[in-house]
C-alpha cells in the first residue's frame, strides 16, 4: 500500500522531490542501517531519506535541541541547557515570544529513534508522510484536506516556525498540516526557496489519496471554465 500511495502523490502532486516517512519506534527494526551522519538539524535527515532507508537513535538529533525536543525524546541535561540557551536566543532578537514556548507541540508516542526513508520502501508503517509543495501543489494539497473550507476557521491548518512542529500537530490532529517553514528548515535542509513542507499522518494517507482525486478532477474542471471566461473576455 505503501508504493501506491506514493505513486499517487507523486502523480497527482506532480512531485519532483519523492515523498519521504517517518516512523518513531522504540528498538531499530532488523535489517534497517543505523545511520552514521552527524547532522546539525533533526529536519537534516528528511533530505538524507530520499536517498535511503535508515534508523537514527535519539542522540543523534540532540545537535538540533529544538528538533529533539519537537520530536519528543527525552533530552539528557547538557542538550536541555542548549535547548533553554537556545530558546533565549529566540526571545532576545524576537523571533518567538516567550509564552509561546510552552504551546509547541511534541511527538507524544514513546520512541528512542526514528526510521527515515522513501516512503515506497520504508519496511514498516509510517506515522506520518512528508512532502515538499510548490504553491500550487499546495493549493491543491490544501483543497484535499478540507483546509479552505470557508465557516470552519478551527480547521485550517497551515503553520509557521519551527517547521517540524508540523509533524507533532498532524500527529495529534489526526489531519494533514502544511508549514510554510522556518529559517532553520530552510538553512538546515537546503530546499528550495519556493517549497513548503508538508505533513500527512500514516492513518490518513488513504484518505488524503481518494480526496486528491477528486479535487484534481475538479481543478482541471474549474481551469477549463476560467479559461474559457478569459477567451470570451480577450
Amino acid at each position: 500500500m505503501q508504493d501506491a500511495v506514493a505513486d499517487v502523490f507523486v502523480k497527482l502532486l506532480d512531485l519532483d522531490i519523492e515523498p519521504v516517512a517517518l516512523a518513531f519506534v522504540e528498538e531499530r527494526p532488523a535489517g534497517v542501517e543505523e545511520t552514521d551522519a552527524v547532522v546539525p538539524s533533526s529536519c537534516t535527515f528528511w533530505r538524507h531519506a530520499e536517498n535511503r532507508v535508515f534508523y537514527a537513535p535519539a542522540e543523534k538529533h540532540f545537535n538540533c535541541p529544538i528538533g529533539a525536543h519537537v520530536m519528543g525524546f527525552d533530552l539528557p541535561e547538557g542538550v536541555q541547557a542548549a535547548l533553554g540557551a537556545a530558546v533565549g536566543t529566540m526571545c532576545e532578537v524576537n523571533y518567538i515570544s516567550a509564552d509561546e514556548v510552552p504551546g509547541i507541540p511534541q511527538v507524544r508516542k514513546p520512541k528512542r529513534g526514528i526510521v527515515y526513508g522513501r516512503l515506497g520502501e520504508l519496511p514498516i508503517d509510517p506515522d506520518v508522510v512528508l512532502l515538499w509543495l510548490t504553491p500550487r501543489q499546495a493549493m491543491l494539497f490544501n483543497e484535499a484536506a478540507d483546509g479552505a473550507r470557508w465557516g470552519d476557521e478551527a480547521g485550517r491548518s497551515v503553520f509557521g516556525r519551527p517547521a517540524c512542529a508540523a509533524i507533532p500537530a498532524a500527529l495529534e490532529g489526526g489531519r494533514p498540516t502544511m508549514s510554510i517553514g522556518c529559517t532553520g528548515m530552510r538553512t538546515f535542509t537546503e530546499i528550495l526557496p519556493d517549497r513548503m513542507l508538508a505533513v500527512v499522518p500514516w492513518a490518513g494517507a488513504d484518505e488524503l489519496r481518494r480526496s486528491l482525486e477528486s479535487i484534481v478532477e475538479s481543478n482541471k474542471t474549474m481551469q477549463d471554465y476560467y479559461e474559457e471566461q478569459k477567451s470570451l473576455v480577450a
